[in-house]
């Protein structure tokens, strides 16, 4: 009968010789780097291979007016479309515009959150990626102030 310190230290073991193999599922490596290092809207699709979405009033957006501290920007999107595959936050001007990528199946519901860092005022886009191609966003100008002074 194996003791729990000794099981935990076998199961390190294995856990060390499997990373050190490349033997770990490759889903933290499996981003899209060029979607995510895109610096533009238009490499950012382009990156993940979507076609440029069009305004819909069937995804929503949820974004503050004004956010006083940039460092922690709360952004949700939801919709009640059938066959969302990905739902993706952009925000226009910054480094880097994607800011997250949802991959979603049939079996949830398509509505997710998140928060970023945002350096300035900048539109945000919620993108729906349907399994039939199509694309379609929700877009919000959220202000970002210095020091919280609401200006």
């Amino acid at each position: 009968m194996q003791t729990r310190r000794e099981t935990l230290t076998q199961s390190a073991v294995v856990a060390g010789l499997l990373a050190g193999t490349g033997l770990f599922p490759g889903y933290a490596l499996a981003f899209n780097a060029p979607a995510f290092d895109a610096k533009n809207l238009a490499d950012a699709y382009k990156g993940l291979g979507v076609a440029a979405p069009q305004a819909s009033k069937d995804v929503t957006l949820t974004a503050p007016d004004i956010a006083e501290n940039g460092a922690v920007v709360p952004f949700a999107a939801a919709t009640t479309l059938a066959g969302v595959k990905q739902i993706l936050f952009l925000v226009d001007k910054n480094p880097t515009v994607l800011i997250a990528a949802f991959n979603l199946t049939d079996s949830v519901e398509a509505n997710v959150s998140t928060r970023a860092k945002m350096a300035q005022t900048s539109d945000v886009y919620a993108v729906a990626v349907l399994n039939d191609g199509r694309t379609l966003f929700a877009k919000k100008e959220v202000k970002v102030t210095l020091g919280g002074c609401g200006g």
